[in-house]
């Protein structure tokens, strides 16, 4: 029986540019779809990251507060805002995160 693989991929965008970021993330989808390959993934682009992820994570000072399928995660409003930009009036405003988030 083989064994399952799995690979860790830590800030893979890091210093990269835009179009260097895109073919990063357009060979790892193609691991996982190909060959079945897990990927764990942490960015800091989050923007990419749920687009390219199936299931994510939030952590906040090395704690999970968060999760949900990435499909689900672009939907909150609190992800939206603080992470991905975008409010629903248009451009984020002065809050900050801290005085913000529901979750706790």
């Amino acid at each position: 029986m083989a064994t399952p693989e799995l690979i860790l991929l830590d800030e893979p965008s890091l210093g990269l540019s835009p179009k260097l970021t895109k073919e990063i993330f357009e060979i790892v989808v193609r691991i996982n779809r190909e060959r079945g390959t897990s990927i764990l993934l942490v960015e800091q682009n989050a923007n990419m990251a749920l687009n390219v992820a199936d299931f994510g994570y939030v952590m906040e000072n090395g704690r999970i507060v968060m999760e949900d399928t990435c499909a689900r995660l672009r939907e909150k409003d609190d992800i939206r805002e603080f992470y991905l930009g975008i409010k629903a009036e248009g451009i984020r405003g002065d809050r900050r995160w801290k005085k913000r988030k529901t979750w706790r």
